[in-house]
């Protein structure tokens, strides 16, 4: 099916959900999985554009950004891996369909994503990322200190005399004038001179 075509169902799948009112939803069929593909993406854009695009609905834990194993150029497509599912909810339902430097991208579920097959030329950590994604794991320990309270209330401010504004806007219209007279007179010289060359 054309990749439009998919993107236009899905919105459609989200349109009746939203006027059925239903208990479950279609997005369910995905609950054991928190990859998203994104298709029609600009192929100049890198993994960290990608990510700044989709970490506004969750935290990416793992992208495959699929290149031409020869020349290691975008191919316009990837995998992300959030680390709440719920988080590819939002991003098929918020994403899909939006325009990326003049490209429509599609953005949906997957079911059942299997890490790539590697070529000769992969290092350990590379295939490590794949597995494992590239979150932080375990707790990351957060130091709280007391907030200080401050005062919010605005003294107050003083506005400039209108009287100021006026003459700041006559002196701009005189010197515009003054250039608009001087251009004439130039013109009217000019072709003065022009005229006087033909006789």
């Amino acid at each position: 099916m054309n990749p439009m075509t998919n993107m236009k169902n899905v919105l459609k799948l989200s349109e009746q959900e939203l006027k059925n009112n239903s208990v479950s939803s279609w997005h369910d069929q995905y609950k054991d999985s928190a990859w998203i593909f994104i298709g029609g993406l600009p192929y100049d854009l890198t993994e960290g554009d990608v990510i700044c695009i989709f970490s506004q609905f969750g935290e990416i834990v793992n992208i495959n950004l699929v290149r031409d194993k020869a020349t290691g150029k975008s191919k316009g497509f990837c995998f992300l891996c959030y680390e709440d599912q719920r988080s590819t909810i939002l991003a098929v339902d918020n994403l899909n369909g939006i325009k990326v430097i003049g490209r429509t991208i599609r953005v949906d579920h997957v079911a059942d994503y299997k890490t790539p097959k590697e070529s000769k030329n992969i290092t350990k950590e590379t295939a490590k990322l794949y597995e494992e994604g590239c979150a932080v794991t375990g707790k990351i320990k957060v130091k709280e200190e007391p907030v200080e309270e401050t005062s919010s209330t605005v003294t107050s401010y003083q506005k400039r005399p209108i009287k100021d504004e006026d003459e700041v806007y006559r002196k701009k219209r005189k010197i515009k004038k003054e250039k608009k007279e001087k251009n004439n007179k130039k013109s009217s010289a000019h072709k003065k001179s022009k005229s006087k060359k033909k006789k």
